[in-house]
C-alpha cells in the first residue's frame, strides 16, 4: 500500500512509525530535531492520517507496507523508530527482515500481548458519538468530545484526527470501522521465532504501564542486544511529555547529536 509521508533532512535514513490513532504530524517536532543529522521519513500507516484505508489491518500487513515504503523510496538500511503500535510494526519488520534494518528503537511498547485498552474504545466511542453531518465548527465537535473524554491531552490527540472534507463538512482520518474490527489482532504479541541481533533500544515512560519488568524476558529473547531506558516523568506519549529527554537518549543511541531546540 502506498503511504502518505513527511520528509525532513538529509543523510542516513530514519523511519518513524506512529502509534494507534496517531499520524505523522505527531512526530514532526522530533523529526525536525533528528533531521539535523539524518534523512527522516514519517509515514502515515494504513487506516491512519492521509494514507489509504483497508479492511485488512494487522502486523503482517503493516510490516508489508513498511517494506514497500523502504523499497519505493530506495532506503538502504534505515534506522526504525516506532511508538506503541508503530513500535510493534518496527519489531515485526526487524524480525522478518533484519538485513534491511540498521538499528531499532521501540518507544513504550513491548513485543507481548496486551488486553484491549478501555482508553482506545473510549476514543473510538467519542469520535463515533459526533454526528459530523450536523457540525459546522471544530469547537462544536470538541465540546462533544469533552463530554466523553475528561483528559485534555487525549482530547487534543483525538482532535488532531479531524479534518475538513470541504468548507461544509468534517471527517475523521482513522478508518474507525477497520480499527475496531481488528483491535484484538493489534493487541496480540508480534509473530516471530527468530532474533534481531543488531543494536536495539527500548524507551519507556516512567509513568506508563506499557513496558513492565515482566516484559524484559521476551524483549531480551527476541532482541538480545537490547538496552532499556526510562524517561522520567513521561507517560505513554514520551515524545509529547519529554521531547528534549527523548532527543538526548536518541542522540546517544544514534551516535550523533540532534537539535535540542526548535
Amino acid at each position: 500500500m502506498k503511504l502518505f509521508f513527511r520528509e525532513y533532512g538529509q543523510g542516513e535514513p530514519i523511519i518513524i512509525l506512529h502509534g494507534l490513532f496517531g499520524l505523522s504530524d505527531n512526530w514532526v517536532t522530533i523529526a525536525r530535531r533528528i533531521a539535523e543529522k539524518f534523512h527522516v521519513f514519517i509515514p502515515d500507516q494504513r487506516n491512519h492520517g492521509q494514507s489509504l484505508h483497508s479492511d485488512t489491518f494487522n502486523y503482517f500487513a503493516l510490516s508489508a507496507d513498511l517494506q514497500e515504503f523502504i523499497e519505493e523510496n530506495q532506503l538502504r538500511n534505515p534506522v526504525l523508530i516506532g511508538h506503541s503500535m508503530g513500535g510493534k510494526v518496527a519489531m515485526q519488520f526487524a524480525l522478518e527482515s533484519a538485513e534491511m534494518v540498521k538499528k531499532l528503537v521501540v518507544i513504550d511498547i513491548s513485543p507481548g500481548s496486551y488486553p484491549v485498552r478501555s482508553m482506545h474504545m473510549d476514543m473510538v466511542n467519542a469520535m463515533l458519538s459526533v454526528d459530523l453531518s450536523k457540525m459546522s465548527s471544530r469547537s462544536e465537535i470538541e465540546k462533544i468530545i469533552a463530554e466523553k473524554i475528561a483528559d485534555e491531552r487525549i482530547r487534543l490527540f483525538i482532535m488532531k484526527n479531524l479534518y475538513r472534507i470541504n468548507l461544509e463538512a468534517f471527517a475523521w482520518r482513522p478508518n474507525l470501522k477497520a480499527i475496531v474490527a481488528n483491535l484484538e489482532d493489534i493487541s496480540e504479541q508480534i509473530a516471530g521465532n527468530g532474533k534481531f541481533e543488531k543494536p536495539t533500544l527500548f524507551i519507556k515512560g516512567e509513568k506508563s504501564d506499557y513496558v513492565l519488568d515482566k516484559d524484559e524476558e521476551l524483549i531480551y529473547k527476541l532482541f538480545p542486544l537490547a538496552e532499556i531506558k526510562t524517561v522520567e516523568k513521561a507517560g505513554h506519549w514520551v515524545h509529547a511529555d519529554a521531547p528534549v529527554a527523548l532527543c538526548h537518549i536518541l542522540s546517544n543511541f544514534l551516535g550523533r547529536e540532534c537539535l535540542l531546540e526548535g
